[in-house]
């Protein structure tokens, strides 16, 4: 099993997600309902995909936090 930081933006008319660990594994859906589940099948095929080429799939590194600024 692989767990990843995936950061969900809204766009002007959609929601985008991305994984600063999996460059170039995006999504993007009209809710962010859609956006969750799009992202979670196109990061099974990416690393479907970089296992099918012998590539590394790269360690979970990226760390998120949320700070309280006055």
């Amino acid at each position: 099993m692989y767990k990843y930081l995936v950061i969900i933006e809204k766009a002007e008319n959609n929601y985008s997600a991305y994984l600063p660990d999996l460059p170039r594994c995006v999504a993007a859906g009209k809710t962010i309902e859609e956006t969750e589940k799009l992202i979670h099948k196109a990061v099974q095929l990416h690393i479907k995909g970089m296992k099918e080429d012998n590539l590394p799939i790269p360690e979970a590194s990226t760390v998120a936090k949320y700070i309280a600024v006055y």
